[in-house]
């Protein structure tokens, strides 16, 4: 898309009017309460639960790959931290037991 289509299309979206809320907040495509069109699904499917199934369809999942090599990234990060914090502890409580202690 050259420069002057994307400036006509900037300009096009700002002469047409902001659809706002009740509370006079812009909208964010949602159709108010009552308007648009309505909900065509089965009765015993709400629409949320479709919505959040369409949405789950478009994630992109990692590989087994990917997530074994994550997984062992994160075991190796809490290893080391647990070692840093036990490692702290130790010397805090030396220096507690040298110092306050005797």
């Amino acid at each position: 898309m050259g420069r002057a289509a994307r400036r006509d299309q900037e300009r096009a979206a700002r002469r047409q009017p902001r659809q706002t809320t009740p509370r006079g907040l812009p909208s964010i495509g949602v159709p108010a309460t009552g308007q648009g069109v309505p909900y065509a699904g089965p009765w015993w499917k709400p629409r949320w639960a479709s919505d959040i199934i369409s949405e789950l369809r478009k994630v992109t999942w990692p590989t087994r790959q990917e997530t074994t090599h994550l997984t062992m990234v994160v075991i190796v990060i809490s290893l080391l931290f647990a070692a840093l914090l036990s490692a702290a502890d130790f010397g805090f409580s030396w220096i507690v037991e040298q110092t306050i202690l005797r």
